[in-house]
């Protein structure tokens, strides 16, 4: 439009007054600064969280703080942008770091905001999702969606580390955020699903075509089962796009969670991908290899383990730092929830 909105200063003071006594504010002055054209405005910036500097604050704790005082003892990664205390990565993803020592339980417990865990390193730790014990292995993508029961364990040696997202800004922002704890759960005697019901692509349970589907039927997705599948879709992608697959619910096909979506990306040795501007936010964080992102002009330098935000609309370009070894990143935002709120949109990379 090419008039120009008027301001709050020109309209009379006692009229602003009284306004203001009766709880009203004129939307035309700030009308720019909340629906701006073109393209949205944003106070996340780009973050980068160094592994390296994380951990040993995470293992610092670890001597600090017991599991009985901590609960879940995790370092919230904070975008400044946004304000560190406010824990948010980015407007609605929470990103933690989660150290469990060995022979600790963090107890059981559920709530509202809907979460996952990606493992970071370690062995021996499990997840028990609803009854059904999850090994944690480096990689691994474990569910605990908004309600189901969960607590974590260490069997083995030396720290377990993961990493921690949730939809927990949306929903304390919605004020619905709470938990409730229980003790311990039972364990149904039976491997988790990933290894016994839903071992391949287009194959489930004959049982579940004639039975009410169950919302979150698969709880684990096995890094190794992940990997080899970017590895073969690798061979087929053309040069300067990444293999990229998406975590999907294997009963319907759609995303696994109703707010946050989860995807691994592989970009091969020595090249350098440009991603589609797309309208969600998202967390990247590198389980395999080294190298550069370019996120809105903000050059980031990164190695395995590491973790970076990207706002609404960034122009991303990623470049594989090894000219050997591929590069291999766990991608989580807030794109389903723009689907189902029918303002998603993707534009070609630029």
């Amino acid at each position: 439009m090419s008039h120009q909105l008027g301001t709050l200063e020109e309209l009379p003071k006692d009229y602003r007054d009284g306004l203001t006594s009766l709880n009203l504010v004129p939307l035309w002055p700030n009308l720019r600064a909340v629906l701006p054209y073109g393209k949205p405005g944003h106070r996340t910036q780009p973050m980068l969280w160094r592994y390296k500097d994380v951990r040993p604050n995470l293992l610092k704790a670890g001597e600090l703080t017991p599991i009985q005082k901590a609960e879940r003892r995790v370092l919230a990664l904070a975008n400044p942008g946004l304000g560190l205390e406010n824990m948010m990565a980015t407007p609605s993803i929470y990103i933690g770091m989660q150290l469990i020592l060995p022979q600790e339980t963090a107890p059981n417990h559920k709530h509202t905001p809907s979460a996952i865990r990606c493992v970071v390193e370690g062995s021996g730790g499990f997840t028990t999702v609803q009854g059904e014990k999850c090994p944690m292995e480096k990689g691994d993508l474990i569910l605990t969606p908004s309600g189901t029961w969960h607590e974590h364990g260490h069997e083995g040696k030396g720290p377990v580390v993961w990493m921690d997202a949730l939809d927990l800004p949306l929903i304390y922002y919605l004020e619905a955020s709470y938990c409730i704890d229980a003790p311990s759960q039972g364990l149904r005697n039976a491997p988790d699903s990933s290894q016994t019901r839903y071992r391949r692509s287009g194959l489930v349970p004959y049982a579940s075509l004639n039975a009410v589907r169950a919302p979150y039927p698969l709880t684990r997705y096995p890094w190794t089962e992940v990997r080899e599948a970017l590895v073969a879709l690798s061979q087929d992608v053309p040069d300067g796009s990444p293999a990229w697959l998406a975590y999907v619910n294997p009963e319907t096909g759609f995303e696994c969670l109703p707010t946050l979506g989860f995807s691994a990306m592989m970009v091969q040795a020595g090249e350098t991908v440009k991603l589609p501007r797309r309208s969600c936010s998202g967390v990247l964080h590198v389980i395999e290899g080294e190298g550069r992102a370019d996120v809105d002009g903000k050059a980031m330098s990164f190695e395995e383990d590491d973790t970076f935000a990207v706002p609404t609309h960034a122009n991303i370009t990623i470049e594989n730092g090894s000219a050997k070894k591929p590069l291999c990143l766990f991608v989580v935002d807030d794109a389903p929830l723009q689907r189902k709120l029918a303002f998603y949109e993707e534009f070609p990379a630029t």
